[in-house]
């Protein structure tokens, strides 16, 4: 299963990267595709990429009913 999954960007790398969280949970993604990400922004995550930008309250509302599903690891396998 896929999922969009709601991360908070912690590191802005070169060439259109990032390292965002998700429920402890490290990843480096692509951000190219999102306008102006900033560190503490939360994006929504689909196989890599950042699709946008959505709001704290989305992301924490999302990240728990995923976090009690199981879901998390599920998508984002382990921590780096």
């Amino acid at each position: 299963m896929c999922l969009a999954i709601p991360a908070q960007v912690v590191e802005l790398l070169p060439d259109g990267m990032a390292t965002v969280s998700a429920g402890g949970i490290t990843r480096s993604v692509s951000v190219a595709l999102v306008d102006d990400v900033a560190l503490g922004d939360y994006v929504l995550l689909h196989v890599g990429y950042a699709l946008h930008k959505i709001s704290a309250e989305e992301a924490e509302a999302t990240l728990k009913v995923m976090a009690e599903a199981g879901l998390i690891e599920e998508e984002l396998g382990g921590g780096q």
